[in-house]
């Protein structure tokens, strides 16, 4: 079923004051392993950029941006001038988009995406800690470690992906102005997508 979730917080149970990241402030250290079991710790690329995207690649929103080739393009781009880009996958254990070991490479070259890493919490601690709570739900955290941006990936929530060449992407607003050296205009949306498969 595709369902449209434009106020993630009220209709996945979480309260405005649930979330334990705020616009402004330090982003909550974290550590998750990889596909091949490697420990990545955010703390690992202090002095970074960093994106958090939430990742399922089941729900029909993720395909619209991975189908188009608009979300490797971001990668690609992005992490060419130095951003690191971390998908998070914390779908659970027999839910939509949960994946383990060597599923995570075979899935990553089939969509010929490019994070810096794909990272597994099925138990869902980080997701809930950044109070992700759609697939996709995109963080920016800047190189002091403060989060900047956290919402929509842009201002089309649909699943045409038509909408794409049209829509306002914020994480890329973000991301150049950061570059820039300039602050983020626009620094909170209502992300949309698929719930979170916690």
């Amino acid at each position: 079923m595709k369902q449209l979730i434009l106020i993630p917080l009220l209709l996945c149970g979480f309260s405005i004051n649930a979330f334990a990241v705020k616009v402004g402030e330090m982003a909550p250290a974290f550590e998750l392993r990889n596909g091949n079991g490697k420990s990545i710790s955010l703390t690992d690329y202090k002095g970074k950029t960093v994106v958090l995207e939430w990742l399922n690649h089941d729900c029909p929103y993720v395909k619209k941006h991975y189908g188009s080739g608009n979300m490797q393009a971001l990668q690609k781009k992005y992490t060419k001038d130095g951003v690191i880009w971390l998908s998070i996958i914390s779908s659970a254990p027999g839910k939509q988009g949960y994946l383990q070991g060597g599923d995570v490479a075979r899935m990553t070259k089939e969509k010929n995406a490019s994070p810096s890493e794909v990272l597994l919490d099925s138990s869902g601690k980080v997701g809930k800690l950044y109070g992700a709570t759609t697939t996709p739900h995109m963080y920016v955290i800047d190189a002091t470690g403060k989060l900047v941006y956290m919402g929509a990936i842009d201002d089309k929530p649909s699943t045409d992906q038509s909408d794409i060449k049209g829509a306002t992407n914020y994480v890329a607003q973000a991301l150049d102005a950061i570059k820039k050296g300039a602050p983020v205009k626009t620094s909170l949306t209502s992300s949309y997508g698929c719930g979170v498969k916690y």
